[in-house]
């Protein structure tokens, strides 16, 4: 497969996928500007289709998954209300309930519905309850950005410097000098932008924010590319075409918004 990969194949490869990155970067930011209903719509949309594809990864029957998207819709409007408590609650209710259902029936698809409900409500609260906070743009701003900088120098940082694989069992393609580069970028972004914003913490604290969401983005990143190979496939799905699903955009966003919530919180 590698001779096959010439230069102008893999320079196409790098080109449509830049388009696609940057199509998605573009509504993601329109969206987080406008705020309101339009963010809470995609977040709502999107943590749905994310819960579809971890349903198919593992052959959830479909009367379970559109259960499970009754409860995802309810919880985007609970928190676009400014309900987050009770959603949440409702949440954790349905995962312990489809928890028990799925220990109950013994069935393989079933198995993983409730971790699956945790992966895509959770961030869904989060990152609603974000931007609906006095400094939300900033908040929801940052967390976004600081992962899309942390993707995009891990990338070339890899590519470009390469060495010793990470983890090659679970994500062949990930390097040290990867994790480094984008934590390395992460870090600097965050206390450039903790600076612009005139947050409290000092650049060291956001310089350490930084590094360390980003550790979390690629350990995100780890566990949907370990999902993907338990379940036997290359995309959480085919949504984008051949560049995959939208778990494999936003594998890394899911913890970090989670985080970054709770940090806000406190």
């Amino acid at each position: 497969m590698a001779e096959l990969l010439t230069p102008p194949s893999l320079r196409t490869r790098l080109g449509s996928r830049l388009v696609v990155g940057v199509f998605l970067g573009v509504v993601a930011l329109a969206d987080i500007i406008a705020g309101g209903p339009a963010f809470a719509v995609m977040v709502g949309l999107g943590v749905m289709l994310i819960f579809w594809e971890w349903a198919a990864m593992h052959r959830t029957p479909r009367r379970w998954r559109f259960a499970a998207l009754g409860v995802l819709a309810t919880v985007t409007l609970l928190t676009f209300f400014g309900e987050a408590p009770m959603a949440l609650l409702l949440l954790g209710t349905a995962i312990l309930v489809l928890l028990a259902l799925s220990i109950m029936v013994r069935t393989a698809g079933k198995r993983w519905i409730s971790t699956g409900l945790a992966y895509a409500g959770l961030p869904c609260v989060a990152l609603i309850w974000m931007r609906g906070q006095p400094d939300g743009f900033h908040l929801v701003m940052w967390t976004m950005a600081l992962v899309w900088a942390t993707d995009i120098f891990a990338f070339f940082a890899g590519r470009s410097i390469g060495g010793p694989k990470l983890w090659p069992a679970v994500s062949p393609n990930k390097t040290w000098a990867g994790l480094l580069g984008g934590m390395s970028a992460a870090a600097l972004f965050s206390a450039l932008y903790g600076h612009y914003a005139d947050w409290g913490p000092g650049w060291l604290v956001m310089l350490l924010l930084g590094a360390g969401l980003a550790l979390v983005s690629q350990a995100g990143d780890f566990f949907e590319s370990w999902l993907k190979r338990r379940a036997g496939v290359k995309d959480s799905g085919r949504i984008l075409g051949r560049h995959g699903g939208i778990m494999d955009r936003v594998d890394g966003l899911v913890p970090v918004a989670c985080l970054v919530a709770v940090w806000a919180a406190a």
